[in-house]
């Protein structure tokens, strides 16, 4: 208790020879003016580090502006304490300001001295906001209030005056001014919908708009009086500052943003010449050695992937936060979702990207994946689309294709032609050259059969009972094999029939005592009958007898 007494008086004592001096010999004020509540406590003239003065001037004038409106830096003690080279003034545990030797030597006085000088009108000054709560400040704090009060009212009067008009004119509107949110014939949202949710917004702005006059309004009342100026504050900066520090960290942001925008620039100019490259590749205008033209397209797909991806590379340190643990983490962890998630993707995409320069097959082309058999409509780096003879579109995963073994019915087709072959078995008491003949003969009749090369006959094998024949023929039109072979196998039952020759085997049997031929009857002479049923006694004797009824 007794410091707290004597630490004013001390002050005053260390002050005085340098009062004195300054009414006996008056000067005119030079350096940087440290000023609180409009009046001037002292000037500063040296350095402190990188700052100059009036910077060190103006962030001490906004400090005790601060400690001033703080209750308990009110009643904290003042204290100066010295170090090397400096002179420390502390308010409590917060130093207030540091008095430098340059400081001193303007003063003409020991720095020791001038901090003490110092203290004592910094600790006035934080005090002096004490006598802030007069009867003329707080009547003045009243008057503000009932004018701030009426402000308020005269705004929900406003607000209850305009919104109500604009939900009916909103709600007048509904199917005439506000029409259906259409993009072409698809209807995204209906004229009733879209003006419930333009009335659902301007309820929530009314909403808004009170909260944030409200806002305005409760932190300006408590600025009127001194004992509440520190909680108003607080509820300003609640939002003035993290609008600051977003504004700010915009404005050191802008270089990084230039750069963002000329590297955007740049690989959008490098993406354009290398489309015109590939495009001159798939055109014949550029031709490189050993380097097919259908392979421009994905080539330049996978070249685009990769500027892409580095691209990504040059711009993520430019990114704002990029440098903090949590993006990064959340960077590592999306690198790992991705790579768990997308495992079978990626698979495809490799397969896809050997397929193309391994050329199994084209676009049109008539193969056989696996058990399906038909035309390929579409590849992508994830996909090939087949689409079969029945008009059924099937969709093979690339790794599926590149694992299973592939069949191309047309990759030679249009040069040396695709070898149909089907085959048939006669008995052996027709005489092969016949059965050769008109196997060719069919063939020749076959639309879809080329001439040349010229259809012939193998004898694949010669079994028990019958031979087997295997017709082949030459074919420059894969994609309509299955109506070639039909209309082939129709032709070679036409020409057997023609000539006589039944088609017995394979396995077909018949008692030939008594049936007819399975020749069919358009074939047969007109005189054509059916031989009679002959039959024998037990003695092998001819009993006689013919026909059904004979039997």
């Amino acid at each position: 208790m007794l410091r707290h007494l004597l630490l004013p008086v001390v002050l005053w004592l260390a002050a005085t020879p340098l009062a004195a001096q300054t009414d006996t010999a008056p000067a005119q004020p030079t350096g940087a003016p440290v000023i609180a509540r409009k009046d001037t406590l002292f000037y500063i003239h040296g350095d402190l580090g990188p700052f100059t003065p009036a910077e060190r001037a103006a962030a001490l004038s906004r400090r005790i502006e601060d400690l001033a409106r703080d209750p308990l830096a009110k009643g904290a003690d003042v204290r100066v304490v010295d170090t090397a080279g400096v002179t420390d003034i502390r308010l409590g545990d917060v130093v207030v300001m540091t008095v430098t030797e340059r400081d001193a030597v303007e003063s003409g006085f020991p720095r020791i001295q001038v901090a003490q000088q110092y203290a004592l009108r910094i600790q006035e000054a934080v005090r002096a906001g004490e006598a802030g709560a007069s009867l003329k400040s707080i009547l003045l704090g009243v008057v503000w209030t009932i004018l701030a009060t009426a402000v308020l009212v005269v705004l929900f009067r406003i607000f209850n005056w305009v919104f109500p008009r604009l939900y009916q004119k909103l709600e007048s509107w509904r199917g005439t001014r506000i029409p259906s949110l259409r993009i072409q014939r698809l209807e995204l949202l209906s004229a009733n919908r879209l003006t419930d949710t333009l009335i659902g917004t301007a309820r929530i702005l009314r909403i808004v708009a009170v909260v944030f006059v409200l806002y305005i309004y409760l932190p300006l009342v408590l600025s009127f009086f001194p004992w509440t100026r520190d909680l108003s504050d607080r509820l300003f900066r609640y939002v003035i500052d993290p609008a600051g520090n977003a504004w700010s960290a915009f404005v050191a942001y802008l270089p990084s943003l230039f750069a963002v925008v000329v590297i955007v620039v740049i690989f959008r100019y490098v993406l354009k010449f290398i489309h015109v490259f590939f495009q001159g590749i798939e055109t014949g205008a550029i031709s490189l050695p050993s380097f097919h033209t259908d392979w421009a397209e994905p080539t330049y797909k996978i070249v685009r992937f990769l500027v892409f991806v580095f691209a990504a590379i040059v711009i993520y340190p430019y990114l704002p936060g990029s440098d903090t643990a949590a993006f990064k983490g959340i960077s590592v962890f999306l690198g790992v979702l991705i790579s768990f998630g997308s495992s079978s993707a990626i698979a495809n995409v490799v397969a896809g990207v050997v397929m193309t320069y391994m050329r199994p097959f084209q676009l049109g082309d008539r193969v056989k994946i696996a058990d399906t058999v038909g035309d390929i409509v579409e590849k992508t780096l994830l996909i090939t689309r087949v689409r079969t003879i029945k008009n059924v579109d099937i969709t093979v995963p690339n790794a599926m294709v590149l694992s299973s073994h592939i069949i191309n019915y047309s990759s030679t087709a249009k040069e040396g032609g695709l070898v149909l072959h089907t085959g048939v078995t006669i008995g052996y008491d027709v005489p092969w050259k016949q059965v050769h003949q008109l196997l060719i003969d069919a063939a020749s009749r076959t639309g879809g059969v080329m001439k040349e090369p010229t259809p012939f006959v193998l004898q694949t094998s010669l079994d028990d009972f019958y031979v087997s024949y295997e017709l082949n023929a030459y074919t420059d039109t894969p994609n309509i094999m299955a109506r070639t072979y039909s209309e082939l196998h129709q032709h070679i039952q036409d020409a057997f029939n023609e000539a006589g020759v039944e088609i017995m085997s394979p396995h077909y049997g018949a008692m030939r005592d008594g049936n007819q031929v399975t020749i069919p009857p358009s074939y047969l002479p007109k005189t054509y009958e059916a031989p009679a049923f002959r039959l024998f006694n037990l003695g092998g004797a001819k009993a006689g007898g013919s026909g059904p009824a004979g039997a």
